[in-house]
């Protein structure tokens, strides 16, 4: 079973990944990966020495092709998952971010980004993602 915790400071070294809950014109922002039919929030993994903000902006950037945005951290969340980092909890920083402005064509593993007034059906995280939407939710983020 999968179980996602919500922290308000962790230890920067623990932090793993960035997640960016995207919004454009009162619309959210997904992004599909070539090799999956399923939507996700942009995010990733961070970077040997990377500052976990430039983890969120370059990974915001390369899954959505956002040039100008806000950004801004929500909290600290954590993912335990039997078959994730052999059981053990690991951690990422979730963000809110506005994007102003789109580059033209994307340059990554994403192949597509959609606009969406409401949350996808089909999930690539469903065990992860919708929680921390409500949980930005929760801290009048959405």
């Amino acid at each position: 079973m999968t179980e996602v915790k919500f922290y308000e400071k962790i230890e920067d070294e623990l932090l793993k990944f960035a997640v960016i809950i995207s919004r454009t014109q009162n619309q959210y922002v997904f992004c599909k990966h070539k090799d999956r039919d399923t939507w996700e929030i942009p995010g990733g993994h961070r970077e040997q020495g990377e500052n976990i903000i430039d983890t969120a902006k370059r990974e915001l950037y390369e899954e959505t092709g956002a040039l100008e945005f806000d950004i801004e951290p929500i909290c600290v969340y954590s993912v335990t998952a039997p078959d994730n980092f052999d059981g053990s909890e690991s951690f990422g920083m979730l963000f809110w971010a506005d994007i102003k402005r789109f580059e033209a064509e994307l340059h990554s593993e994403i192949e597509k980004i959609t606009r969406m007034d409401g949350l996808p059906e089909k999930w690539t995280y469903p065990d992860i993602q919708p929680y921390l939407l409500k949980e930005a939710e929760k801290r009048g983020y959405l």
